[in-house]
């Protein structure tokens, strides 16, 4: 599967599992030549095809070579700005899952000691203060926390993860998801408990830090 084609995979994916909407949320790839793989502005996310991707270059500007359909995700600037400050990083999925979103919208993160697959996927979930999206603002409110994290919630606005690939990032964005709902659930239950000390030390051991 090339790029292109696993990027609208990814975003049918994203829209089935309701993670964002037609005209919401956007994805990119850093190829191995450098050049930047990112969805189009305002079109329905989940039909898009292949020649649909538009093609940039590292620094965001348009190739004089490269005959794009579409003009870049307004949001563009966010993803060059972590492709910028984390070397590591391929891949990058900004979406609005809704119950990762609401813990966004009420000023919370999502905790990463209460469930195995949060910490090991998902590590500290950075809170990102509000920032005018399609903004530059809004690269400028993640870069601080973009070396030490994997997984950002945009107060106000919606979630963000990124990965050494596609796969890898989309991975990170449905796991985040299943666990802001876990724990919204654990809450009406009477309030979910963490994992011991113990658990966190292997988790830890296992999980690769911050390596993406």
């Amino acid at each position: 599967m090339t790029h292109r084609e696993n990027i609208c995979h990814v975003l049918m994916r994203l829209y089935d599992r309701g993670l964002i909407g037609p005209a919401e949320g956007n994805v990119s790839v850093k190829t191995e030549s450098g050049a930047i793989l990112a969805t189009p502005r305002a079109i329905d996310k989940a039909r898009l095809c292949p020649e649909d991707i538009v093609e940039l270059a590292a620094d965001g500007t348009k190739p004089a070579n490269i005959a794009n359909r579409h003009s870049a995700s307004s949001e563009i600037g966010l993803h060059l700005r972590l492709y910028a400050e984390r070397a590591q990083c391929a891949a990058v999925v900004h979406a609005h899952p809704i119950v990762a979103t609401a813990f966004a919208t009420s000023g919370k993160t999502i905790p990463d000691d209460v469930l195995p697959e949060s910490r090991y996927y998902l590590g500290p979930v950075a809170f990102v203060p509000f920032a005018i999206p399609g903004t530059p603002g809004v690269g400028d409110a993640i870069a601080p926390f973009a070396k030490d994290h994997k997984a950002f919630l945009l107060e106000n606005h919606g979630a963000v993860t990124i990965g050494a690939t596609l796969d890898d990032a989309y991975l990170r964005m449905e796991t985040l998801e299943r666990v802001a709902r876990i724990l919204f659930i654990a809450e009406a239950c009477g309030g979910a408990n963490k994992l011991s000390s113990e658990a966190m030390i292997w988790l830890r051991s296992v999980s690769g830090g911050e390596e993406l």
